[in-house]
Formats: C-alpha cells, sequence, structure tokens
C-alpha cells in the first residue's frame, strides 16, 4: 500500500490538475465508480487505477479493480489519506483512474451515421465544453471539434459536466483557419450551420439534415464576421427576456435539440 502523498505516482496524478502537465504527459485522471467504470466499458486506455480499500465501499468497484488487474492494468492501492489528496470530492469513493487522451486530426472527420459534430470557437469554460459533449452524446452526435484556445474537454471540471460522454465522443483540435480550409474542400460535405444573435433565420425555421456541423462562438464574443462568413446558414434563438445571450451549453443544447427532433420526425420543415 502507498502511504506517502510524496510517492512518485502520486505526485504525477496531482500534476494531471494542471492543462500543461496533461498536455505533456497526454494523459488525464478520473474519480469514482461511475465514471472509471465508464472509462473501462467504453474503452478508454486506462494506464493505471489507483484505489484505496478503506474508502472503497462498492462490490461492483471492487470487481472492476480485479478486472483490470487480469487484464495487466496496474492497479495501485493506497492508504485513504493519500487517496483524499487526490481527490477533488466531498466523500471520496475510493477510486481514480489514469487515462490516456484521445484526439483525431481534423482529416478524420467524415460523414457517418451521427447526427451531426459540433464545433466550438474559443470556448474557454470546461464546464461547458462538458455538457456540450454529453447533449452531443445524447442526441446521437460524433463529436466536439475544439478550435483555437478553447478549454481542454480532459480538464477535471468538464470531464464531470460530461458525466461520461467524454469516452463516448470524439476530439479533434485544430485551428479556425485549418477548420474553414477543410471545410471549402470539394470533398468536405459538410454543412456548418453557425449560431449567432443577429442571424437572420429563427432555429426552427430551418431543415437540417446531415451531414452537418454546429459552429458556436465564445462565450465573451459569440461568432466574428469572418467566422460567420464560413457557415453555410446562420440562426439565432429568439429571447423576449432581460437577457441577450444565453449560457453557450445552453444554447448548443437548444440547437442540437432541434436537430434531433426533425430527425425524429416524418415530416420536414422548408
Amino acid at each position: 500500500m502507498i502511504t506517502s502523498k510524496a510517492n512518485a505516482h502520486v505526485k504525477q496524478i496531482r500534476a494531471l490538475r494542471q492543462r500543461k502537465e496533461r498536455e505533456r504527459d497526454g494523459l488525464f485522471f478520473v474519480e469514482g465508480i461511475r465514471i472509471t467504470g465508464e472509462a473501462a466499458q467504453l474503452g478508454a486506455r486506462l494506464e493505471s487505477i489507483v484505489f484505496a480499500p478503506e474508502l472503497l465501499k462498492s462490490a461492483f468497484a471492487h470487481t472492476l479493480v480485479q478486472e483490470q488487474q487480469r487484464r495487466g492494468v496496474a492497479c495501485l492501492e493506497l492508504s485513504a489519506e493519500v487517496f483524499e489528496s487526490l481527490s477533488a470530492k466531498e466523500g471520496p469513493q475510493g477510486i481514480g483512474a489514469v487515462v490516456r487522451q484521445r484526439w483525431e486530426p481534423l482529416e478524420a472527420v467524415q460523414p457517418l451515421s451521427e447526427l451531426c459534430w459540433v464545433a466550438l470557437e474559443a470556448a474557454q469554460d470546461p464546464g461547458n465544453i462538458g455538457a456540450i459533449l454529453r447533449t452531443s452524446d445524447a442526441v446521437g452526435g460524433a463529436g466536439l471539434i475544439l478550435l483555437d484556445h478553447s478549454a481542454d474537454p480532459y480538464d477535471p471540471e468538464a470531464v464531470r459536466a460530461s458525466m461520461g460522454a467524454v469516452f463516448a465522443q470524439r476530439l479533434v483540435r485544430a485551428t479556425f483557419d485549418e477548420f474553414a480550409a477543410w471545410k471549402a474542400r470539394d470533398r468536405a460535405p459538410y454543412r456548418v450551420i453557425g449560431a449567432s444573435g443577429d442571424a437572420p433565420h429563427d432555429y426552427q425555421a430551418v431543415a437540417y439534415q446531415p451531414p452537418q456541423v454546429l459552429l458556436m462562438g465564445s462565450e465573451r464574443q459569440g461568432l466574428l464576421a469572418d467566422q460567420q462568413a464560413a457557415c453555410d446558414l446562420l440562426v439565432k434563438i429568439p429571447m423576449v427576456g432581460r437577457s441577450d445571450s444565453l449560457n453557450l451549453a445552453v444554447a448548443a443544447s437548444v440547437v442540437l435539440y432541434e436537430m434531433f427532433n426533425q430527425g425524429r420526425s416524418t415530416g420536414s420543415k422548408e
């Protein structure tokens, strides 16, 4: 049992709280029974599991540790004190995993049977990114294309907000210029739909049909003029109250569910 907070593996996990360390190592840390089980079930590459027998009360979690040990995953036993030093939770459940990040190049994005992709331009809030991953998964979206200086989807806040969707959704990083060039190529069949408060069309008044990409701007600025120009269609979400904008994750969810509902409908919109 590891009883020292200065243990090298423990220090490495603690360092993964920082984005620069996650990007350098290509790893991230997840904590809790449900999300560790989701990572294993959905085929994420587990580099190691850490667990604290004093805290681990779940029979499922004990079985999970045993299964991963049989698969050759390093399973490290920690004292309760050491595990709590890694935990971001009140009342930690005593299990977590170091997981390999999974990224794809933009060129790998090809139409399949998914509803859409979501592209986020310089989204800064990890919680928004996690929530959008969760909604994209719920409606049958493929994943996120994170443009320019977007927040990290492997940030602990994003991972928690995704509720495991980070393991089911595909992730791409690119600059906006690369995205625009990819979209402009003849062999890229995607229609890009941008959401903007000054768009000419109500989001419910247009027809959505795959393959498509929903492009959302940053929380602070929205879509700039050159980004709007790269879209095939611009839509807006009407508002009648005092607020002049919605939270990024809420706005993305509203449009994604309109896409989803149109896909389920036997009728079509003009």
